[in-house]
């Protein structure tokens, strides 16, 4: 139930923010969804369909204004390679975190 709670909460302040205001809002709820879902015991294949999500541009990247919920508060821990964006391994990092 917190949760889902969470995720509300969520959706409600991204749609308030500008640089969401482009994106489709029923992507970034999919996205909420899922990221509230996940688990230390989730699959690659569901960190896969988050960032493709979280990737609204479709540059293969999720910069910090396309991040959300966890992965935006652990953006900085997840950003191995320090460039500003993270790919789809380490995204992957997610995992470890929702222990």
């Amino acid at each position: 139930m917190k949760k889902v709670i969470a995720t509300f909460i969520l959706i409600a302040s991204f749609t308030s923010c500008n640089s969401v205001k482009n994106m489709d809002t029923s992507q970034v709820s999919s996205a909420a969804q899922l990221l509230g879902s996940l688990s230390s015991n989730s699959t690659v294949q569901q960190v896969s369909s988050l960032f493709s999500l979280l990737d609204t541009n479709n540059d293969q990247a999720i910069s910090s204004s396309e991040a959300i919920g966890e992965v935006s508060e652990n953006f900085d821990v997840l950003d191995t390679d320090n460039n500003s964006s993270l790919n789809l391994p380490e995204l992957e990092g997610i995992l470890g975190l929702l222990k």
